[in-house]
């Protein structure tokens, strides 16, 4: 029987840059971590794990890896599209261990392969360690992550509903019920000869184990990501992290504003905004960075605040998608190093165009869900301001910078 106390597993983390269902998942953020950090991190809790690997084909991901720890094995297009099995970087990143990446010395593999996802963002180290163990030690060949449940199931064949598991006619209680399992996606453990052999995760005698079910969330879609920051009450990107963008594109109503309008006897609409809001905006300009306030509003009033925050505006803009690519094209900007700030729905498609959706903290969920970053302040109640700061915050000399030039000149606040 193997040593338990020498680590016997390899964690190989698949991580493309692609996204269909939400952009840049693996760098979405739940309690303030990415999706590619919290994996990495669980993974090396497990005492059993000897190296975690990301194969990843995007370059900010690779920075996310190596920075919570792990080691990094560039994917090939070849297998990043979105029809690449995980599978295939598994077997990639083997084949470059034991031959030897990034001129690190060739390295024998562990007996044991571990296939995590970064989909799921509430990893036991614990469950990790005791399936590991139990292909280890040879109980199994293959152990996937399970969750239990009771419910009823139905199918439907050619329209016509069917129960599964279950009649109509005779309908057992809970305790009465044998449980069913649902793969969770979180790992799946292997031996490492077996799954070479195969070059598939399910293969001889395959054995399951079963994960908290209050935790075992698949983040395929928008929503899922939003369950999953509600879990841990993390509404909003708690960590002030720097922010290294190109340019920065906000919305009007609901970023620069608290989306509420007073309205007078003529029809005259007034909003109110922060000043704080209007220095950060101020300062930022000062370092050359392009600032744009993109809306669909019409009223004249978005003009009028971005002519006093001296920063371009392009508003009664029924396509912000469209106006949005073009302005980066005009600029030869890289799409991946703009921020766009949202609040609504609204802001949906022109969020997918850029590399940093970013959300207020009073945004709607849908709009939380794509963002990448969630602000932990409101529209018109710093939210500019934070973004603002947060990207001060990494570029190189900008204090120095913004210290000489508000010596010189007023700061335009209002």
């Amino acid at each position: 029987m193997p040593d338990q106390s020498t680590p016997s597993a390899i964690v190989i983390i698949p991580a493309r840059g692609g996204s269909q269902g939400v952009p840049l998942k693996n760098l979405a953020r739940v309690d303030g971590i990415t999706l590619v950090g919290r994996a990495v991190q669980a993974s090396l809790a497990a005492s059993s794990v000897a190296e975690v690997i990301v194969s990843t084909d995007h370059d900010e991901i690779a920075a996310e890896a190596r920075q919570h720890g792990a080691r990094v094995v560039a994917r090939p297009a070849e297998i990043a599209g979105g029809t690449a099995s995980s599978e295939s970087a598994l077997l990639h990143v083997l084949d470059r261990v034991e031959a030897g990446d990034g001129g690190l010395p060739p390295q024998e593999i562990p007996p044991v392969t571990v296939l995590v996802q970064c989909t799921s963002p509430f990893i036991d180290p614990e469950d990790l360690d005791t399936a590991i163990r139990r292909v280890a030690t040879g109980e199994k060949d293959v152990v996937v992550a399970v969750s239990e449940t009771h419910d009823f199931q139905w199918r439907i064949d050619d329209g016509v509903a069917s129960p599964v598991g279950h009649t109509t006619e005779y309908r057992p209680r809970r305790q009465e019920r044998a449980p069913h399992f649902r793969e969770t996606g979180a790992f799946y453990v292997m031996r490492t000869d077996g799954f070479r052999a195969g070059s598939t995760r399910f293969f001889g005698d395959v054995g399951i184990q079963p994960v908290a079910s209050e935790w075992a969330i698949e983040i395929d879609e928008p929503r899922d990501l939003w369950l999953a920051r509600q879990l841990v009450d993390q509404d909003a990107d708690a960590t002030p992290e720097p922010l290294d963008v190109d340019a920065l594109v906000t919305d009007f109503d609901g970023v620069h504003t608290d989306d509420h309008a007073f309205v007078d006897q003529d029809g005259t609409e007034q909003v109110r905004v922060s000043r704080g809001d209007g220095m950060g905006v101020s300062l930022l300009r000062r370092t050359g960075l392009p600032i744009l306030i993109l809306s669909t509003e019409t009223n004249k009033v978005v003009a009028s605040r971005a002519d006093k925050l001296k920063v371009q505006v392009m508003h009664g803009v029924e396509n912000k998608a469209a106006a949005l690519r073009a302005w980066i094209a005009e600029r030869d900007l890289d799409p991946a190093r703009v921020a766009y700030v949202g609040n609504d729905v609204n802001d949906l498609a022109a969020m997918a165009v850029v590399g940093w959706p970013v959300a207020v903290a009073d945004a709607r969920p849908e709009v939380k869900a794509q963002a990448r970053l969630v602000l932990s302040r409101e529209g018109g109640n710093g939210a500019v301001r934070e973004i603002c700061d947060r990207i001060l915050a990494a570029r190189p000399g900008a204090a120095a910078h913004i210290s000489s030039a508000a010596a010189q000149t007023p700061v335009v606040t209002g």
